[in-house]
């Protein structure tokens, strides 16, 4: 059911107390609870992650989580600039914050645009400099435990509606390992739609410093065993996993790509700390995989675009965490 904005927070606050009152005696079940602005996804008492759902009223950019805590409540993605950087932590790309989707280049075909970003066609979703688009939501509701239903409008600077999106999240809790999953449709309500050929898209995560591959002591690494930037940007892969030590711990974040997705995704991973699965881009982005590949995602009016990823909390790294067979019960999950 949608809400109008207005009575957003009641709702919200409504359902999911509901929701998660009926896990009152299951401790250890998934649940969420509702605050201002936000949505907690919980195991137990413990909090996993924290989602940030843009409303009408709100300034942020675009919906976002954090944190993200390993089952030891340590955050594993960056904290700036949602917190003040530590003590020679990093201060760059203020639009990466921990975990979030959209795209660079949103290109609506018919709509005139008022202001743009330099270097993009359409409407730029992913950074937050002058003329960029906002991700504003405009429902929320709570299903079974753990699950999540969002309503948003992705709009130009000047405040017209490009596309509409529901997107779904569900928590799933494995003990140590926690997986959430993402169902995306994004919906050509206003005009056809071009998905620009960017390097910079779209489903992404900002590491914590500590386990960054470049002035960290982390390691990138994807389903098909290469390891660090070199061998894993641009390259197409069901899989990409950043690990390391966090307070003497060993711990990793992978995100998935579900093998259905019309698009497969390359992968925007740097080791600044930057990784992201990106199924837009083409040649004009650079990755070696789409060396050649003019062949952009198009929807004509009224059509819709699926999408499903993972975002995988798990202790060790890809290969003590198991991702793999991680990524095969979040392939099952869905059939």
């Amino acid at each position: 059911m949608k809400m109008p904005c207005c009575y957003l927070g009641v709702c919200l606050c409504a359902s999911l107390f509901a929701a998660a009152g009926s896990q009152s005696t299951q401790p250890k079940k998934e649940n969420l609870v509702a605050a201002d602005g936000m949505v907690e996804f919980r195991v137990g008492e413990a909090l996993i992650g924290r989602y940030y759902i843009s409303p009408e009223a709100s300034p942020i950019a675009k919906p976002y989580f954090w944190p993200l805590n390993t089952s030891d409540g340590v955050p594993i993605t960056r904290a700036w600039p949602m917190e003040k950087a530590e003590r020679g932590g990093s201060t760059d790309h203020v639009h990466q914050k921990s975990a979030w989707f959209c795209h660079g280049d949103i290109i609506p075909e018919g709509l005139s645009l008022k202001q743009h970003v330099k270097g993009v066609d359409g409407v730029d979703f992913w950074s937050e400099g002058k003329g960029h688009g906002r991700i504003v939501n405009k429902s929320v509701s709570a299903g079974a435990a753990g699950r999540l239903s969002t309503q948003n409008e992705w709009r130009s600077a000047d405040g017209q509606k490009v596309l509409d999106e529901t997107r779904l999240i569900q928590l799933h809790n494995f003990g140590d390992t926690r997986l959430f999953v993402f169902d995306i449709t994004l919906t050509a309500s206003a005009a056809p739609i071009t998905f620009g050929d960017t390097k910079e898209g779209a489903f992404g995560v900002r590491i914590h410093d500590a386990i960054r591959e470049a002035k960290g002591n982390g390691k990138l690494e994807n389903a098909d065993g290469k390891i660090g930037e070199n061998n894993c940007w641009g390259q197409l892969s069901t899989w990409c996993d950043y690990s390391g030590p966090i307070n003497g711990t060993i711990v990793g974040l992978a995100i998935l790509d579900d093998p259905k997705n019309p698009y497969p995704a390359c992968w925007h991973s740097r080791g600044y700390g930057l990784m992201a699965a990106n199924p837009f881009g083409r040649a004009r982005s650079g990755f070696p995989a789409m060396k050649g590949r003019t062949d952009l995602v198009r929807l004509a009016k009224g059509e819709q675009l699926k999408l499903r990823y993972g975002l995988l909390i798990h202790p060790g790294d890809a290969r003590d965490g198991k991702v793999a067979e991680y990524f095969d019960k979040f392939v099952k999950l869905r059939d």
